[in-house]
């Protein structure tokens, strides 16, 4: 079949490459000039296939209402008059319920496993680079209920078949000596030996290179526009052009990897995706001490922030801010990064030389992606990953090329359209 995918972040462009795989005859779309331009551009690097906690979740509720009226809150919300935020928000706070959260924790585990096994391979096969790290991924916990919340945690992925070990706080500073400076603020910590790390940005435009050797056509500075319906079926998606001028794109399927955009697009065709943008910080540094520098990923529960080595630099990551589509980066926000950063690898760093990003990341309430058919029988999703895109996108890329091709993966999740 044609197959038209709409986006080439890393979710539209392992999609396309899987597609391609999958023998289809491939065309990806991209406003920006490249792959990886927007959500994949500076994410946090983190490929966490056992961090399956939503947002929403019984304790959510409270915490948010605390961190209101914090200018550097790791979960901001910001009301707005806007229908579409207050629906996502009521929804949230439904997914909040003990038995919903759990349901959602074995969807967003089973996704990032699959997912998982679908990236080996794909590297197995490829070869491809993109200053990746097998070391796997430390949680620390610097309050004791945090860290009681998440040996609950554990137990149930480790029921699952993830390996998330309990720590304290001696061995996590044994299996990273960099937190060593910072000893007495550790409570423990829980570690996954199997997660990864990597650059998003490059694995996406190392990916489309490949795919484009394959015969998959990527088409940058094009923005889609509408999507024309007929007779029950999508027959084009309108858009203006690389040459700014308008254009119709006819193909036998599609499929939406619009991250937070892609309501936008859907909503006038009657196709609900229940989808905000979560606005996302990073920071990157360069290091300076390479001795002095975590080789692990580390996530600080208490802030919400992970710090991933990619290469001679620190990624540091987190925050979500629910106020629109608004990209100004927030000197508060940016600054907060920055300032946890050095307070935890200060010798190994340059704070003068950082690189300060944002992007929106596409949250459903429930953190559990929508991956599958829509009501029209040739259009479909594959978007809402959240901040588990880069954990996801293998997986959610090989499911969807095999949905388009009439077939069901081989995997327990709630895919749309089933």
């Amino acid at each position: 079949m044609k197959v038209l995918v709409l986006g080439a972040g890393v979710i539209g462009t392992t999609a396309a490459w899987f597609l391609r795989v999958a023998g289809h005859e491939v065309t990806v779309v991209e406003r920006q000039k490249d792959a990886g331009h927007e959500t994949s551009f500076a994410n946090g690097g983190q490929i966490s296939v056992s961090h399956v906690e939503p947002w929403a979740n019984p304790g959510a509720p409270l915490q948010i209402l605390k961190w209101l009226g914090q200018p550097d809150a790791p979960l901001l919300f910001r009301p707005r008059l806007d229908a579409h935020q207050w629906r996502w928000g009521l929804q949230f706070l439904i997914e909040c319920l003990p038995w919903r959260t759990r349901r959602n924790m074995l969807q967003i585990l089973a996704i990032s496993k699959y997912s998982g096994a679908a990236l080996r391979e794909l590297r197995s096969a490829t070869g491809i680079a993109y200053d990746e790290l097998q070391r796997g991924i430390l949680q620390i916990y610097t309050d004791r209920k945090g860290f009681d919340d998440a040996a609950r945690a554990a137990e149930l992925v480790r029921h699952y078949g993830i390996a998330r070990e309990v720590k304290t706080a001696e061995e996590c500073v044994a299996l990273e000596p960099a937190l060593s400076a910072r000893r007495d603020w550790i409570v423990g910590g829980t570690y996954t030996a199997t997660d990864e790390t990597g650059d998003a940005r490059k694995f996406t435009q190392a990916l489309a290179a490949l795919a484009g050797q394959r015969g998959v056509a990527f088409r940058f500075g094009v923005t889609v526009e509408s999507l024309a319906v007929a007779e029950g079926a999508v027959c084009g998606a309108r858009m203006v052009n690389e040459n700014n001028r308008k254009e119709v794109l006819a193909a036998d399927a599609y499929v939406v990897c619009l991250s937070s955009h892609t309501p936008k697009l859907l909503d006038p065709i009657g196709v609900r995706a229940v989808i905000y943008p979560a606005k996302g910080y990073s920071a990157t540094l360069p290091i300076v001490d390479s001795a002095a520098a975590p080789t692990i990923s580390i996530t600080d529960d208490a802030k919400k922030i992970v710090f991933t080595r990619l290469g001679e630099r620190l990624r540091v990551a987190g925050t979500a801010e629910l106020s629109g589509y608004d990209l100004e980066l927030n000197p508060v926000r940016c600054e907060a990064l920055t300032k946890r950063a050095t307070e935890w690898f200060g010798a190994a760093i340059d704070p003068a030389r950082v690189e300060y990003w944002t992007g929106l990341r596409p949250a459903t309430p429930s953190n559990v992606p929508l991956i599958g058919r829509t009501r029209y029988p040739n259009l479909y999703l594959n978007a809402g990953h959240g901040t588990l895109g880069w954990t996801m996108a293998a997986g959610s890329g090989k499911a969807i090329a095999e949905i388009v091709s009439g077939r069901k993966p081989d995997i327990a999740f709630a895919f749309t359209g089933y």
